[in-house]
């Protein structure tokens, strides 16, 4: 028995596929295994894919608003687990996966995020220990942000308050869990170097677990951390594990109050390090005045015979150092005298005469500079280096 035939247009074809798999329950929540290829992220957010396994693939797109909701960056080669909704894009006749949700297969999100985040900012530096501000050592103003609830704040408040009163605290609450916590944290730390506000900062909260701890891990802390003036120290309750605060952070304490006993110093442990000077101090002064009048004691009772002889020495020394002074000075004076004869000698007349010139003089011992100063039959004398003649002008 020959079956019905049906006649359809490309696009009839194509929806009818579309709303038979639309109407498929199983097909519109389904989770499907698989890895990432031909992996790409739009400029609009949304992302585009193939999964596959050894036997087949699947396209699949997920948009913007579920992609921003990620935890991880997805990546080729990666096994994931994705969410979503079979269904056909009509204009081109092919079926795919639309996502609502995925996470890697075997490791979790937050744990591929933290790693991913962790690996980018080391190879900025932004881990590098020769930036790692020093923390002050007597600072004046403590700044804590975190929250104000919780044992953190109070196991601060009181070690700060014992070890250190006379420090100024001031603590800036803010979100340390949940949406926002990030933002919150980040915002706090930027505020306190604005104005200035403190000398060093804590940044933590008490312990919890990894969806807990995560605003210590998202990028906005820790760029607000790394930018930070003020020296930060981490204090985020988890000894054996490390955010990427505490990475970025200048210093990091395993818990609140861990960080608050490094921050400051003992009020008790520095007056007995005071005293402790005060005593040496004290028996280096003692010693000295004991030398000194040991060695007094020696010049006084020392004979008459000796402490002359120390006197000769002494005379000794000052006659030698006498002499040789005089010479140097003696010296000196020989060679400014020799330096000015030879510019007095520049100037003789004398000089000038032995390189060949002469002078006239009338009888009556005037100079005669020029021709006009003597008449025809006037007799004078040539005046020549060695000696002089007698002349008459023609």
């Amino acid at each position: 028995m020959e079956g019905k035939i049906y006649t359809a247009t490309v696009s009839q074809l194509n929806r009818f596929i579309k709303q038979m798999l639309d109407g498929t329950s199983i097909l519109n929540n389904i989770w499907v295994k698989g890895e990432i290829s031909n992996f790409k992220r739009h400029y609009t957010g949304h992302c585009y894919l193939t999964l596959k396994d050894e036997g087949g693939v699947l396209k699949a797109v997920m948009f913007k608003a579920n992609a921003a909701r990620l935890a991880f960056a997805p990546e080729n080669g990666m096994k994931v687990l994705a969410r979503g909704r079979v269904s056909v894009y009509e204009r081109d006749g092919s079926y795919q996966l639309y996502i609502e949700e995925m996470q890697p297969d075997g490791v979790g999100s937050l744990h591929i995020a933290y790693e991913q985040l962790k690996a980018r900012l080391q190879e900025e530096g932004l881990f590098d220990e020769t930036k790692k501000k020093p923390l002050p050592p007597y600072p004046n103003t403590i700044g804590v942000v975190t929250a104000t609830t919780g044992a953190a704040i109070r196991d601060i408040i009181n070690i700060l308050s014992r070890r250190y009163p006379c420090a100024k605290v001031l603590i800036y609450p803010t979100l340390v869990q949940g949406e926002g916590a990030s933002a919150g944290i980040a915002e706090a730390i930027e505020y306190f170097n604005a104005h200035k506000l403190a000398d060093v900062l804590i940044v933590g909260r008490g312990g919890g677990s990894i969806e807990d701890l995560w605003a210590f891990n998202e990028e906005r802390t820790a760029r607000a951390i790394y930018a930070s003036e003020i020296p930060v120290v981490s204090a985020v309750g988890h000894e054996t594990d490390f955010t990427i605060a505490d990475f970025v952070a200048d210093l990091r304490a395993p818990t609140p109050s861990a960080a608050a006993e490094l921050v400051v110093p003992s009020v008790a442990e520095l007056r007995e390090k005071i005293l402790s000077m005060r005593s040496r101090v004290i028996m280096d002064a003692l010693h000295t005045i004991r030398m000194k009048r040991s060695q007094i004691e020696k010049i006084t009772l020392r004979s008459p015979a000796a402490k002359l002889a120390d006197n000769r020495v002494l005379l000794d020394d000052m006659t030698k150092h006498l002499i040789r002074n005089t010479k140097l000075i003696l010296d000196r004076k020989r060679e400014e005298i020799k330096a000015a004869a030879g510019r007095l000698d520049a100037m003789s007349p004398l000089a000038v005469l032995g390189r060949g010139y002469s002078i006239a003089k009338s009888k009556d011992g005037t100079v005669i500079r020029q021709r006009g100063d003597a008449v025809s039959g006037t007799e004078f004398e040539l005046i020549l280096s060695d000696g002089s003649v007698g002349a008459k002008f023609l």
